[in-house]
């Protein structure tokens, strides 16, 4: 049963019920009808790609092998839920919503797309959310996507219901057990491709289930921030160095993401992984109620700076290594984004429900989350320090390169790089850092 507490999930379902009106109100519409979606042949192909289901659709249902299925939300009715089960001996039907889901809905179950229109029919206006079919023209089921409902929702998406957080804690446990089977894979000499065999396995989840393309990278790929190959063949002996591993999992389409580092032997690259794991925990520590994660990631760059200079990798002071921008040459992205239905959940970058943006600090063009912190949000905490090549290249040009001490440099190149990722939940009285206790949980 995906439903662990139906209490709270009925009381996610008034929250929906509360959120939609609200959005809807904002764009001047009477209803919203949302598509969970359909899959898509690969072109000159009868194959379809995996199926992602609709984010807006799943928030209120957790069907997420349920194409062609659809919602209607007339404000203070009960939602409708038109659920497609083909008929159909080529594919297996979907498994039908338990009792949990059915209870909040009126079901309609139909066999045949063409019973579907005339179940999404509503007075009023209505705001269709969701993939656009051209088939849909002839339904009448209203404007698609319109902007001022989407910005209201994905504004809004930041706060989590107690169910939503319940999710994503078994989420968190799913990505844990599997993150110690891909450990431990490792460290038996596996290659990349049997490492990512592993964890899935570990967590039951096939590749289209994962909330991303898991990052599964021994030495020097480490350092390819979403790096997205899988060796067949695995180094070994002095030529195993390091181990990153990206990786998540989903539960009722709720995501965990959660990165490790490894070191194949001890050494400073082990050392420099256990000082990173006490700087992130730290960086977790500051995910508090009124706190804008524009400063946690400046903040980030702080720390990153100093242990540049603790390992004695530049040879400036923490304070000099930011403000030249050295920094940035050894950890180049944003230190975390929202976290939910997607893993790059939406409204980091959001002023307000009137889809206003609120800028990313000067030289930081890839940070995903601007705004002050709430409780009942959620985001990810994963600083990195990495040897990339390419940036490498560009801090040998500028005037800090003999202030770098290239000898070292280049011994830990083939590392790769470090990462140390945690989805921490904003609480009233402190952070909860989902990731930390599933690990904890499991012993």
């Amino acid at each position: 049963m995906l439903i662990r507490d139906p209490s709270n999930y009925a009381t996610h379902i008034a929250r929906q019920q509360q959120n939609f009106a609200e959005a809807l109100a904002a764009g001047g519409y009477d209803h919203a009808i949302i598509a969970a979606g359909r899959p898509h042949e690969v072109f000159l192909d009868d194959n379809a790609y995996p199926f992602r289901v609709n984010p807006h659709f799943n928030v209120w249902a957790p069907l997420t092998a349920s194409p062609e299925s659809f919602l209607l939300i007339v404000p203070g009715e009960k939602p409708r839920l038109v659920f497609y089960s083909p008929d159909d001996y080529w594919h297996a039907a979907p498994q039908p919503p338990e009792a949990a889901i059915v209870e909040q809905f009126d079901v309609h179950q139909v066999s045949a797309i063409s019973e579907i229109p005339a179940l999404l029919k509503a007075s009023g206006r209505g705001a269709f959310l969701g993939e656009w079919e051209q088939s849909y023209e002839d339904w009448n089921i209203g404007d698609p996507n319109p902007v001022a409902v989407l910005d209201w929702l994905h504004y809004h998406r930041a706060w989590k219901t107690e169910y939503e957080l319940d999710c994503m804690r078994e989420a968190a446990r799913l990505g844990a057990t599997a993150h110690n089977a891909a450990r431990d894979a490792f460290l038996a000499g596996a290659s990349e491709f049997d490492i990512n065999a592993a964890y899935m396995k570990a967590c039951q989840l096939t590749e289209s289930e994962l909330p991303y393309g898991n990052i599964v990278a021994i030495n020097e790929h480490g350092a390819v921030l979403h790096y997205q190959h899988l060796d067949r063949s695995a180094p070994s002996g002095d030529a195993r160095l390091s181990f990153l591993i990206d990786a998540g999992a989903t539960y009722a389409g709720y995501a965990s993401d959660i990165t490790r580092t490894y070191s194949a032997r001890p050494g400073i690259f082990a050392d420099m992984i256990v000082a990173m794991d006490s700087a992130q925990l730290a960086m977790c520590d500051e995910v508090t109620a009124g706190t804008s994660f524009a400063d946690l990631h400046l903040g980030a760059h702080q720390k990153i700076a100093a242990l540049l200079e603790d390992f004695d990798i530049v040879r400036m002071s923490a304070e000099d290594i930011v403000a030249t921008g050295v920094s940035s040459v050894f950890f180049p992205h944003g230190l975390g984004h929202y976290l939910g239905l997607q893993v790059h959940d939406t409204g980091g970058l959001m002023g307000g429900p009137d889809g206003s943006v609120l800028g990313r600090p000067d030289g930081h063009p890839f940070l995903r989350l601007t705004r002050t912190l709430e409780p009942g949000q959620v985001t990810t905490i994963e600083p990195g320090l990495y040897f990339i090549e390419k940036l490498l290249r560009d801090l040998r040009d500028m005037p800090q390169a003999s202030e770098v001490n290239w000898d070292l440099v280049d011994q830990l190149t083939p590392y790769g790089g470090i990462r140390v990722e945690d989805d921490v939940a904003v609480g009233s009285d402190g952070p909860e850092n989902l990731t930390r206790d599933a690990f904890a949980s499991l012993g």
